[in-house]
């Protein structure tokens, strides 16, 4: 990747749009309220970065770098961050209404009051991350791996959960309304509170899960015929 100096990140990114900068390397800068809306940035690097409030609208970022990167509150509306490291990113409050990110890498990273309405997490790894209140509504993450992830108080309602991996999830007050949960696994997984109206949980895996009443739940004891 090509390192820019301080005048020259500065020259780049007042230059008409929409920038093409692929493979860039802006790793470390301080970039909060860039707008970097619709700009070409695949295999960009990213990692922590302070991109507080940036504008990344529609830009095309597969195979970013963005770990442990901070993007507060940050526009990522209708973004291509296919296959992008999202890594122990902040990423709280931030807007990723309609992005997509299949098969992104999303560990440990911090989508607490994010916005992630219609986007596409299809077999993401969301292992360990932090999606309290955030708004998962209508979004497709079918395959993700959401084990240990902190959903406590999401909006999932409508979405694709099949096949999602749930182990040990937090999932305490979620709005679970609609959604599809056939074939998850959610073993382990706390649902305390949680509304699952209308949730499709067939040939779900709930063994040691916390149900909406409190209790774990206890699958039917297996007749054997004499």
């Amino acid at each position: 990747m090509s390192t820019l100096s301080p005048f020259q990140i500065y020259d780049l990114l007042n230059r008409p749009r929409p920038l093409w900068l692929v493979k860039i390397d802006l790793s470390g800068a301080s970039l909060y309220w860039v707008d970097f809306s619709e700009c070409k940035l695949d295999m960009a690097n990213f990692s922590r970065a302070d991109l507080n409030w940036s504008n990344f609208a529609g830009a095309d970022m597969r195979r970013s770098d963005l770990s442990m990167a901070n993007l507060f509150e940050a526009h990522l509306q209708r973004a291509n961050l296919n296959e992008a490291n999202l890594s122990r990113a902040n990423l709280t409050r931030a807007d990723l209404g309609k992005a997509d990110l299949v098969e992104a890498i999303v560990v440990e990273a911090n989508l607490s009051r994010a916005n992630l309405s219609k986007a596409t997490l299809i077999r993401a790894n969301l292992n360990n991350c932090i999606l309290n209140r955030a708004d998962l509504s209508k979004a497709n993450l079918a395959s993700a791996n959401l084990s240990g992830a902190d959903l406590s108080m999401a909006n999932l309602f409508d979405a694709n959960l099949v096949g999602v991996n749930l182990t040990g999830a937090n999932l305490v007050k979620a709005d679970l309304t609609a959604a599809n949960l056939s074939h998850a696994n959610l073993s382990k997984a706390d649902l305390t509170g949680a509304d699952i109206t209308d949730a499709n949980l067939e040939g779900a895996n709930l063994e040691g899960a916390i149900m909406t009443d409190g209790n774990v739940f206890e699958p039917p004891p297996v007749s054997i015929d004499g």
